[in-house]
């Protein structure tokens, strides 16, 4: 059973695409105030379980509560709680960056908007372009907008997926202070990335897919003993997911 702290609840879970097993029977939480890293191989079902959690994937079978609503039974109180970031920005073309804040604010009925979406982009670095269209933003500034648009409505949970895709050095930095800064506001973060020192440097707990399947989790310091207690989170998840790594 998860703790009470828990904001995402994960119960076996099972998404099939035919025969194709995608998520196997995953099971697992994430508390208020947690950075939950998800990693894995491409192929291994990570990108299947965040649309699921989501809700624009259905699952085959399981169970996913976001703050104590049933992502079946109760969809819309669930969704109005998070907030997907997915890697690939969806913007649209005819909306300016400050048109897609006010779309997100009337969707989710967000008061005082305008001075939120102010200091969001002044957080993100992309003050001055909010009458810019999508065309006119870099692939990183198009992501920073999507982010923008998805923290509006302070959810309490947030899914970040693939989140520093085309961002720069500069934009990393805050970045990652952007979502530390979440968590230690009381939601629940998840941030699913192939970049391994990015989830060792933020994540309290980690969760390494393999085919569908976890293969192991913990904290990072649990996860290290698996490969010996210098090991790094790569020496882990190449021991883990290929048999590679330290004895």
């Amino acid at each position: 059973m998860e703790p009470p702290e828990a904001v995402l609840a994960v119960h076996d879970l099972r998404k099939a695409y035919r025969e194709l097993v995608a998520v196997d029977g995953l099971t697992f939480h994430v508390n208020a105030g947690e950075v939950f890293g998800l990693v894995g191989p491409n192929g291994a079902g990570k990108t299947t379980t965040l649309r699921s959690i989501a809700g624009i994937l259905p699952p085959t079978s399981g169970r996913i509560s976001v703050d104590g609503h049933d992502l079946e039974t109760d969809a819309v109180e669930a969704k109005r709680r998070l907030a997907f970031m997915p890697d690939e920005p969806r913007l649209f073309d005819y909306l300016t960056v400050r048109d897609h804040l006010a779309f997100a604010a009337r969707l989710y009925d967000v008061k005082d908007a305008e001075e939120k979406g102010r200091v969001l982009l002044e957080e993100l670095a992309l003050t001055g372009k909010e009458d810019a269209l999508p065309a006119e933003l870099s692939r990183g500034m198009k992501q920073k907008l999507v982010i923008a648009c998805g923290l509006l409505h302070t959810p309490r949970l947030l899914v970040f997926d693939e989140p520093l895709t085309g961002i720069d050095p500069g934009g990393i930095r805050r970045m990652k202070q952007t979502i530390v800064k979440r968590a230690q506001e009381g939601a629940a973060v998840i941030v699913s990335s192939h970049l391994l020192p990015l989830v060792e440097e933020i994540c309290h707990r980690v969760l390494i897919l393999a085919k569908g399947k976890s293969v192991l989790t913990g904290t990072l310091d649990e996860v290290r003993r698996f490969a010996g207690e210098s090991a790094s989170l790569e020496d882990v998840f190449l021991k883990v997911t290929e048999g590679t790594g330290p004895e």
